[in-house]
């Protein structure tokens, strides 16, 4: 049957890089193979859930396109996707499995278990629970829940061994002697993550489990957990971490660690897919840049590597700018629209008879964009009739003597062309420079700096030729003296 996958955030903070990268590596497999991906959402954790979180993670999947098959807002076989919703589904599982002899009642309180180990700590460090609640006689059970004891449900683990073969990790086995009977349904009615995560998933028909290796501990639990409900046991992924540049869990102190992050710091959702998708897997080969459809192509779980990922924002970077390089420029403006607008530089005309003459603009500027948005100020040059000068390149580039005569010169020059073709202006302006005995950079710096304000810019002989030659005169003009 095509696979069944799901991503499971808890609403107990934003989408976390880590986080993106699971709901991408089950995207890419579901879509690989044309399976369902099913987004969840555990938010049994009340006092630390919150519906903006819940917003926030859902607004983050959906920039970086990673739209979901059943989940919430989309209608599904498996209603509802909150867990929160689902508390039934969980008590009656809980009692199954004490009717069963899989599960037992446990009166113990908090305070009393953590006596009881501090009490063993010096013989056993790592003192498991002592099982004093499954010893109890079963009139001693029946008289504390008529009395109505507060009690917590524990899953009574086996003899034995479990074993998985984990699809990245290989075969994993665990002895249940470092298990200790584990709470599944916790006295106020909730239960805890392994109860939950079988049951959703087992109902969900989940076939693939895919997620960071910090839960490969939780495997056997949940494993046994399957197996006493009978539910079919899913194959298991364990990716590896994402670390920082110090090779430590990557947290806060390595800086934005959310998805929204880097969403406001102007990335782009196909150069952040791009990055995340390399963070621990491999397709082979050297190609590093791929667009989603590359990736969907490629996607295999073998692919996925057991060390642990870097996470370099250097590299985000490059993939950003890669990414604007493959941008068509009117898919650019299309993004920018609202931006322009807001710098007052947008014209309608852009979509009509100026847009051959913009798009040539925005091709020879995104190369030198970092971010999408960088294209913005650089546009003002080309689409403007005021000029904003960096008063450091006009002190540098303008200001030494005989820069001013010089210019004035290459204004008559400039005026006297039939248009301002750049191999033909770069020709002009290098014989220029041959006759009054100078070197060609000098006028180049200054006509940069009278045409766009700034010290830097792309090609100076295209950005004449696309700021055209009206405007080119009448700011040379204006930075000579009356």
């Amino acid at each position: 049957m095509p696979p069944r996958v799901r991503f499971a955030p808890s609403p107990t903070g934003y989408l976390h890089v880590g986080g993106a990268r699971t709901a991408l590596f089950n995207w890419l497999y579901a879509r690989r193979h044309g399976g369902t991906f099913i987004l969840r959402i555990e938010d049994t954790d009340a006092e630390r859930s919150s519906d903006d979180m819940v917003s926030g993670i859902l607004s983050s999947m959906k920039w970086l396109g990673l739209t979901w098959d059943e989940g919430p807002g989309v209608e599904g076989p498996h209603l509802p996707y909150f867990q929160s919703q689902r508390l039934p589904k969980y008590r009656a599982a809980a009692d199954r499995l004490v009717a069963s002899g899989h599960a037992y009642y446990c009166y113990c309180s908090p305070d009393d278990l953590a006596a009881r180990r501090q009490a063993a700590a010096l013989e056993d460090p790592v003192r498991m629970y002592d099982r004093a609640c499954h010893a109890l006689p079963a009139e001693e059970v029946a008289r504390r829940e008529a009395a109505g004891h507060p009690r917590a449900t524990r899953f009574l683990v086996p003899q034995g061994t479990t074993s998985f073969t984990d699809l990245v990790r290989g075969h994993i086995e665990f002895a249940h002697e470092h298990i200790e009977d584990f709470v599944i349904l916790r006295s106020d009615g909730h239960p805890t993550y392994h109860l939950s995560v079988v049951v959703d998933d087992g109902e969900m028909e989940v076939t693939e489990v895919v997620r960071g290796d910090d839960h490969i501990s939780n495997t056997p639990k949940q494993v046994l957990l399957y197996e006493a409900l009978g539910t079919p046991v899913p194959a298991f992924a364990h990716v590896p971490l994402i670390l920082g540049p110090d090779k430590k869990r990557l947290s806060k102190r390595h800086g934005a660690t959310a998805v929204g992050d880097y969403e406001r710091q102007d990335y782009l959702p196909e150069a952040m897919i791009n990055f995340l998708a390399l963070l621990g897997w491999s397709p082979g080969g050297n190609q590093e840049v791929f667009s989603r459809d590359e990736l969907i192509a490629r996607f295999a779980l073998d692919g996925i590597s057991g060390g642990n990922a870097v996470f370099n924002v250097e590299k985000l970077d490059w993939f950003n700018q890669q990414h604007i390089m493959r941008l068509s420029a009117a898919d650019i403006l299309r993004r920018l629209r609202p931006a322009i607008v807001g710098a007052g530089l947008w014209r309608d005309t852009y979509l009509t008879s100026e847009s051959a003459w913009i798009a040539r603009v925005v091709d020879l500027l995104k190369p030198r964009a970092r971010k999408l948005h960088d294209i913005v100020p650089a546009l003002t040059a080309f689409v403007s009739d005021e000029v904003v000068y960096d008063e450091a390149a006009v002190a540098k580039h303008m200001r030494p003597d005989g820069v001013r005569d010089h210019l004035a010169a290459w204004l008559e020059a400039v005026r006297a062309l039939p248009a301002l073709e750049p191999v033909a202006t770069e020709a002009a302006l290098r014989a220029l420079a041959v006759d009054r005995g100078i070197k060609a950079g000098i006028l180049i710096h200054a006509t940069r700096v009278a045409v766009t304000g700034q010290a830097v810019s792309p090609g100076i002989f295209e950005v004449l030729e696309l700021v055209g030659q009206a405007r080119v005169v009448s700011r040379l003009t204006a930075c000579l003296p009356a």
